[in-house]
């Protein structure tokens, strides 16, 4: 062990005398400047010394080196001492033309060679090119066949306001005509003719909501609130409807609507086919208590006609009478249908939420009868008169229509089982709107107390709170009475 020890500190001293008489020799070697001999690689640069030392090279001469080591040892202190006065040689390439690439043709095809003097150059002088302006034609051509889609578009322009102005002129001259043919049979039966009790109208009389609607008010009649009159003529004035008429035919309709007073408990209604089943379907009264369709020939009119009828008795008192059925069936294509109902509240209303409580009813008269086709004619609309004759005489019958006990007995247990149904169907809505309403009641009256600066009064309206709490949770409890024996 002892051995092995000693043999590794002599390997380690022979190692040291080899390596310091290794230094001896190197310090004195070229190389040992070499880390200030780096430079850049874009630019080269080269130390200029001050004394260049004689390039002799004579490897035997003792002397000549002792010099080579006192210059390198010089200029070492040199550049320790000024570092940054350092004078550098850069080297300049040989070829002082930068430009010479402009001489070159290859260069630039397609182009002169330019002229380059002392690394400038001088342009060539170019001649101006010459610009020739075409000869296009103008616009406005001697051929139209190139506009025909705008001649088209214009054309059609023209027609569509010709036809509004020739249409509009026609239901306003269609509506002046009737309104002149019964003015005296209005004047005498109702006190007030075209007067609404609105006081922004100057003149009474016809008035036009648009260009095919016109409506006229009736007032100052017994039995009745008043009369409402619409004439629904056919859109002349738009062009697009009337090609619509050319392929679904149609005609002006005249609509009145009569708010009774009073009348019995009872829905009626008749008509063409398509005018009855436009009823039963959009008609609330119709759809809940006469959904039951019977044919026009039943009741002596054509198979044309439908009848909706609650009691059979109030089919048989208006249709078996002979002065409503001589004018239905002197002119049958004048009449469109009746609708008589003391449930009347419209057509369905189309409401995502159920409804809490019955819609307002009111005892409504409606007719709907049609304007002969040649109604421009002055003449046709004498064949009206009858109607609006009739009109009357039906307003004044069921005023004073009177039901026997059975149909009335009957059409009472109708609207209660229809009020039942609609209860019934609205309970769950009814009991949690009654919920919020107690719970917003509770809310306000705790925030009344609570805004009070007497705390007794909270202290008792909380006690109090608490009993009525405990109380409904309770259960409860029946009690039953024994007879003593």
């Amino acid at each position: 062990m002892k051995l092995s020890i000693y043999f590794l500190v002599f390997l380690v001293f022979i190692s040291f005398k080899i390596s310091h008489s290794a230094k001896g020799k190197e310090q004195f070697n070229d190389d040992d400047f070499s880390e200030f001999e780096e430079f850049d690689d874009e630019e080269e640069v080269t130390v200029k010394p001050q004394t260049k030392p004689s390039h002799t090279q004579n490897e035997n001469n003792k002397q000549v080196k002792e010099e080579e080591i006192e210059n390198q040892q010089t200029i070492y202190r040199k550049l320790d001492d000024d570092d940054d006065e350092d004078e550098v040689i850069v080297e300049e390439d040989d070829d002082n033309d930068e430009f010479s690439y402009f001489a070159d043709e290859e260069e630039f095809i397609g182009y002169d060679s330019e002229k380059v003097q002392g690394g400038s150059k001088t342009p060539r002088s170019q001649e101006e090119p010459k610009i020739t302006i075409a000869k296009v034609p103008l616009h406005l051509r001697s051929n139209w066949d190139s506009f025909y889609l705008e001649m088209l578009m214009a054309a059609g322009l023209v027609v569509y306001f010709l036809n509004f102005v020739f249409g509009k002129g026609k239901n306003q001259k269609l509506a002046t005509a009737w309104f002149e043919k019964h003015r005296a049979l209005l004047e005498s039966n109702f006190a007030l003719v075209g007067d609404d009790g609105k006081p922004e109208i100057e003149n009474p009389g016809l008035r036009k909501e648009s260009e095919n609607v016109y409506i006229l008010w009736c007032s100052g009649r017994t039995l009745m609130e008043g009369m409402l009159i619409e004439l629904r003529l056919l859109k002349r004035q738009d062009l697009v409807a009337v090609i619509g008429q050319i392929l679904r035919p149609s005609t002006d309709q005249l609509i009145i609507k009569v708010n009774l007073d009073e009348m019995d408990n009872f829905v009626f209604a008749c008509g063409t086919k398509k005018a009855a089943g436009k009823l039963a379907k959009e008609m609330t009264d119709i759809t809940t208590y006469c959904p039951e369709k019977k044919s026009g020939d039943k009741f002596g009119l054509g198979a044309q006609f439908v009848v909706h009828s609650e009691l059979s008795e109030v089919a048989a008192a208006i249709l078996r009478d002979h002065k409503v059925m001589a004018v239905i069936n002197k002119n049958p294509e004048l009449f469109e249908f009746f609708h008589f109902s003391d449930q009347y509240s419209g057509p369905k209303q189309q409401e995502e939420a159920q409804p809490t409580k019955l819609p307002q009813v009111k005892s409504t008269l409606v007719f709907g009868y049609n304007f002969p086709k040649d109604s421009l004619v002055s003449d046709s609309l004498e064949s009206m008169k009858p109607l609006m004759q009739l009109t009357l005489y039906l307003i004044d019958k069921l005023s004073h229509l009177r039901l026997s006990k059975d149909a009335k007995s009957k059409a009472e247990k109708n609207r209660s089982k229809v009020e039942e149904a609609f209860l019934k169907a609205t309970h769950a809505a009814r009991a949690e709107m009654a919920q919020s309403l107690r719970e917003e009641k509770k809310r306000k009256e705790r925030e009344r107390i609570m805004s009070l600066d007497d705390p007794e009064k909270q202290r008792k309206w909380e006690e109090k709170e608490q009993k009525r709490q405990m109380k409904r949770r309770a259960p409860k409890m029946k009690t039953l009475k024994i007879k003593p024996m």
